[in-house]
């Protein structure tokens, strides 16, 4: 086919060739604070990033939002081509506000880079823009697509559709979260949440007790129950990791809320789940319940045409002088939304590193070069 299954050398000093790219892009990118909750924010980031991608000929599609970040599909290679393209799976909002860059300030130590977003998921960004320059050199680009939403860590309101439409389009998914320690993942579980509000009867805490109804005890009993959903042989989750409710101490609360978070292994327990919630009843008869949510991230069960990809990906990675191991993760990604499609899925192809979320955040630089060639050679090697 070419150099990258014959040459593995050959391939992984071109990229290292790149690594300097990489590092001035990634800096830059990391630089610019992209909190899911400011579309504009996110919007500096996603034009920033589609830039480069012009200049690697992308031909560029801006869906635009009202409520969020702008999602950018920025397609490569052969527009009309008998091959299917391979859907590249990216996000640029990050967890973290404003401001952050000065607690957080990007920074390259003992081998480690730190910053906002670095690991989660910048560094795979940048990774999939330098594989593509890697193919473009070599003249082996073929049809991809890198999609880069602007709302996935709040749960991809805007952007799923989009990412499900491209995704029944293309012949595999490659996900650019970051890698599970060291390996690729090959199943993820599904995603819930739930809201479940309680409306009691308020009354004076002293002087008329007897005729309320605590909306903050109805919830306690409830969480009770909730929690016994919990089933861990069946790798299905429940915590209620918000409560609030009442208003003061001498006042029996009116109402309360608990917000809860559901994860599942198996695609069916999604209906099991939902019909346990909807059957919550009052303990308290003078109480209402009010359930709003459900599962919003299928789970990405590992299924045939992953495990293909897997062990294509194993092999290619051995010859970049690697190994190459596959894991499982409680934690969801867009990922999910294309498995449940059907569509072969491989996650966890972005950076390695560790602190996703918390003010360690940081990749391993000696991992950028290889990781980055086995990316290459999975876009020339996956029909």
């Amino acid at each position: 086919m070419s150099y990258i299954d014959t040459d593995p050398k050959n391939l992984l000093s071109v990229t290292q060739a790149k690594l300097p790219w990489f590092l001035q892009h990634l800096e830059e990118l990391v630089r610019v604070e992209s909190p899911s909750e400011d579309p504009s924010a996110v919007n500096a980031a996603q034009e920033l990033t589609a830039g480069w991608a012009a200049a690697l000929g992308a031909k560029i599609r801006r869906h635009r939002q009202k409520k969020f970040g702008d999602v950018y599909e920025l397609r490569f290679g052969p527009q009309r081509s008998r091959q299917k393209p391979i859907l590249i799976l990216g996000h640029l909002d990050t967890v973290w506000p404003h401001t952050t860059l000065k607690s957080m300030p990007w920074r390259v130590d003992s081998g480690k880079i730190y910053g906002p977003g670095v690991l989660d998921m910048k560094a795979g960004v940048v990774m999939a823009l330098t594989a593509v320059s890697v193919l473009r050199e070599a003249n082996l680009i073929r049809p991809v697509t890198l999609l880069l939403v602007s709302e996935e860590e709040i749960g991809s309101p805007v952007s799923r559709p989009i990412t499900e439409r491209l995704a029944k389009e293309s012949s595999a998914v490659f996900v650019l979260e970051p890698a599970q320690g060291l390996a690729l993942k090959t199943a993820r579980k599904g995603v819930g949440h739930y809201e479940v509000r309680v409306t009691g009867i308020g009354a004076h805490a002293g002087v008329d007790f007897e005729s309320g109804h605590s909306a903050v005890l109805e919830l306690a009993r409830q969480i009770e129950r909730i929690s016994a959903f919990t089933d861990l042989k069946r790798g299905l989750t429940v915590n209620c990791g918000v409560i609030a409710g009442g208003t003061r101490s001498n006042v029996i609360a009116a109402e309360a809320r608990a917000e809860v978070d559901v994860r599942i292994v198996r695609a069916g327990d999604a209906g099991k789940v939902e019909r346990l919630f909807r059957r919550l009843k009052p303990i308290d008869s003078a109480c209402k319940l009010t359930i709003t949510g459900g599962i919003n991230r299928p789970p990405m069960e590992r299924k045939a045409g992953t495990i293909a990809l897997f062990q294509r990906a194993k092999k290619l990675a051995s010859g970049l002088g690697f190994a190459l191991d596959e894991a499982a993760t409680g934690g969801g990604s867009d990922g999910n939304f294309t498995a449940a499609l059907g569509v072969p899925t491989l996650d966890g192809m972005g950076a390695i590193g560790a602190g996703a979320h918390a003010a360690h955040e940081h990749i391993l630089v000696e991992h950028i070069v290889p990781r980055t060639a086995l990316l290459a050679a999975m876009l020339v090697a996956t029909e």
